[in-house]
Order: structure tokens, then sequence, then C-alpha cells
């Protein structure tokens, strides 16, 4: 009896380690925002639902000019239940762009400003069960109010991000 008590127990305790191993949620991750820019990206989960993504990107668009941007999302995912480990999710945020154009030709075309962006988030992230990485997509509407011809609503923004996940 006291034999199949412990085989019982140890076959329950199995499954528990197996079942938490295969699990794909995740507390941080770390990675690249392939986008507009490309992007260092952190992302941090608060509790099951609640995240913040932080980035930072340059972006180098003509011999003259760039930008590099840093930003935050704050997101709140809910689980798809019919795929294990994807999500979809919504928020919101805000952007810094700090522009330069530099025409080493005419010096007075040369110009810097920064410009503000308030951000949407709409997007799917995924976890795959048995590796740590972590893939999402999404859709980033931004409204930049500031110096540069750049000002006004951008619908084009958004990106697919890699990242390698953390416990």
């Amino acid at each position: 009896m006291m034999k199949k008590l412990i085989f019982t127990l140890v076959v329950i305790l199995c499954c528990v380690f197996a079942a938490q191993s295969q699990s794909s949620d995740y507390k941080t991750a770390v990675g690249l925002r392939f986008g507009y820019p490309t992007s260092a990206s952190l992302k941090h989960f608060f509790n099951e639902k609640n995240a913040v993504e932080v980035f930072a990107g340059y972006r180098w668009y003509t011999r003259y000019a760039s930008d590099f941007r840093v930003g935050g999302l704050y997101l709140i995912h809910t689980p798809i239940t019919d795929v294990e480990g994807l999500k979809w999710y919504f928020g919101a945020g805000a952007t810094a762009i700090f522009n330069l154009y530099d025409d080493v030709f005419y010096a007075s075309n040369n110009y810097a400003s920064v410009n503000l962006g308030i951000m949407g988030a709409l997007g799917l992230d995924y976890k795959f069960a048995d590796y740590p990485v972590n893939l999402s997509v999404d859709w980033i509407p931004t409204l930049v109010i500031g110096e540069s011809a750049y000002n006004g609503f951008r619908f084009g923004y958004g990106a697919l991000s890699a990242r390698y996940t953390l416990k």
C-alpha cells in the first residue's frame, strides 16, 4: 500500500514539474523590434495581464538625416484560449524622437528637432513552450507633435519583435 502511495505521489510531482517546464508564461524578455526604426526592446510583466515595454532605436534614412527614438508602452494582455502561449494585447504609451539633419554641403540646411509622440498599441504575443523565445507583432498608430515635417497622425508604425525570455 505504501509503495503505491509513494509511486502515485512521484507520478503527480513529475506531471506538475513537466507542466511547469512547458509553461508559455514569461516575466521579462529582451530582444529586438524590427520596425520603424529597428529598436532594442525590453518587455516586463507585472502580473499575468499587465506589462510594460520600453524601447530605443536609431534610424538613418538619407545621407544627411537620422533620428533616435526612445519610448514606452503600457500593455494589457488577454490569452487566446485556443492556442497555448498566444495572447492579444492593447495599450498606450509615449515616445520621444530626436531628429538630426546634417548637410555637409549646405550648412544653412542643418537642423535638429525633438518631437513627442502619443502611441496606441494593438498586437499579438506568442511564447514558445519549449524554447525561451517570444515573438510579437503589433500596430502602433502614433500622433507626432513637434517641430519636424513628420508631425501629425502616423498610421504605419508597428513591428515584428523577437525576444529572449527570462522567467
